[in-house]
């Protein structure tokens, strides 16, 4: 019969294996260290980091504050109207603001290339186009709502 062989493995020390990837580190990673140290250096020149240490420091005083305005009136109605505003916000579709930015963008150049301000005539064909009327229209929708709702808070 066969004799078993002895095995007795290497025992394994985890804290070798960091050491032996912190030597490496600086090798491999030289680019991404060389960026990082840059990185560091900018936040500490910016004062950022300064910042941070006082944030960090202060955050028991911070807390505080900020769960002692939480609890006040002011507080409830600004977390509420976030919270209102944010759905505001996220039920505008973003392919029409989208538009709207270059729009306002057309908008903004092309007021900057007037020479002089255009007259009382072109205002009012202005006010009188389809698209114009369209405008004023949503915004004589929004006004009608934001009267409803202050007559119901009343």
């Amino acid at each position: 019969m066969a004799n078993p062989i002895a095995f007795k493995p290497l025992p394994i020390d985890p804290h070798m294996e960091l050491m032996r990837r912190v030597e490496a580190a600086p090798r491999d990673h030289a680019e991404a260290l060389l960026v990082a140290w840059d990185l560091l250096q900018t936040a500490h020149d910016q004062g950022i980091l300064d910042l941070l240490q006082g944030l960090v420091g202060g955050r028991d005083v911070i807390s505080g504050k900020l769960a002692e305005m939480a609890k006040s009136e002011d507080g409830v109605n600004l977390i509420r109207n976030m919270i209102a505003g944010g759905r505001i916000i996220a039920s505008i579709d973003p392919n029409m603001m989208q538009r709207l930015g270059k729009v306002m963008d057309y908008s903004t150049q092309a007021q900057a290339l007037e020479k002089k301000p255009p007259s009382v005539f072109r205002l009012l064909a202005r006010l009188f186009s389809a698209d114009a009327l369209r405008g004023l229209s949503f915004m004589t929708h929004l006004l009608t709502q934001l009267g409803r709702a202050m007559r119901n808070a009343s």
